[in-house]
């Protein structure tokens, strides 16, 4: 199919770019990426009067640690990521997020702010944000504004940004010692989206129990599902089989996933339990225990 007609506009600066989105409000969308969007025009499942397309702004494709913080430009690519030395030894969970998006062709034109903007539960970057507790920053008519991911996604492709906000930067806190993250999925085909994928991050104290934990899951309900039950079961714990598998039960249990072409409802929980172990499992091992 073609898309409806729409207006294109190729700001050279984020200033230019926040008055266009002002200017149209919700008859604009920034085209960062496109992958996600174009597809969606040229099916007309969604539309839009004016396309700002954010590509020719300077600034915005970065990777570097900064102030405590891993800082990603908003715009930077998936394909930069996924072959970042700095990524690939200090952040592997991005890595095996990073390597289970689409192929090679979407990843060197999709962006990482775009993911997360786009607000799709079946998305792979959320679940990892989710265990990481990073911050979106976005760029609006009033500056800079730090959002929380917990409370960034609202609903099933609904955020908190406003529409004449745009995604700037992701900040991911620096690992503590000892700590470690993994994500683990299960889908179709190579380049699917996930029936079901699980997130994990663990901090290991001193004597050896879990002093942090986080556990997320993807494609389990209208947005990325944060198991926050299932992480406080885990913290002060050893991380014993007995206790990742509890944990595991737990998260798969807080979900509420649709029945599809790739599932069941039960079948669906059942996936995410046991991808949860895996990923707890992992970010064990990257955490330096058992």
């Amino acid at each position: 199919m073609i898309p409806a007609a729409f207006d294109y506009h190729a700001p050279k600066s984020l200033a230019e770019a926040v008055g266009l989105l002002s200017q149209y409000g919700d008859g604009a969308k920034v085209l960062s990426g496109g992958q996600s969007l174009l597809p969606l025009l040229k099916l007309r499942l969604g539309q839009a009067a004016h396309l700002v397309d954010i590509g020719r702004i300077p600034g915005l494709e970065y990777i570097k640690e900064e102030g405590g913080m891993l800082r990603i430009g908003g715009r930077t690519r998936e394909s930069a990521l996924e072959h970042s030395d700095l990524i690939r030894s200090r952040y592997p969970i991005l890595l095996d997020t990073v390597l289970v998006i689409a192929d090679p062709l979407v990843r060197n034109m999709a962006t990482v702010g775009g993911n997360l903007a786009h607000g799709d539960p079946g998305n792979d970057h959320p679940a990892t944000m989710l265990v990481l507790g990073a911050q979106v920053v976005a760029t609006g008519p009033k500056g800079e504004r730090v959002i929380p991911v917990d409370k960034f996604f609202l609903g099933l492709f609904s955020t908190a940004l406003k529409p004449d906000e745009i995604v700037t930067e992701i900040r991911i806190p620096m690992p503590a010692a000892r700590s470690g993250g993994a994500y683990v999925k299960f889908e179709r085909k190579v380049g699917d989206y996930a029936t079901a994928a699980a997130a994990a991050s663990i901090t290991l104290a001193a004597n050896g129990t879990i002093a942090q934990a986080g556990l997320a899951l993807t494609n389990m309900g209208p947005t990325s599902v944060r198991a926050t039950a299932a992480e406080q079961q885990l913290v002060g714990k050893k991380p014993d089989a007995a206790v990742l598998e509890s944990a595991a039960r737990a998260a798969a249990q807080a979900t509420s996933p649709n029945a599809d072409r790739r599932g069941a409802t039960d079948y669906k929980k059942e996936m995410g339990r046991v991808l949860a172990v895996r990923a707890l499992k992992k970010a064990l091992a990257r955490a330096g225990g058992n």
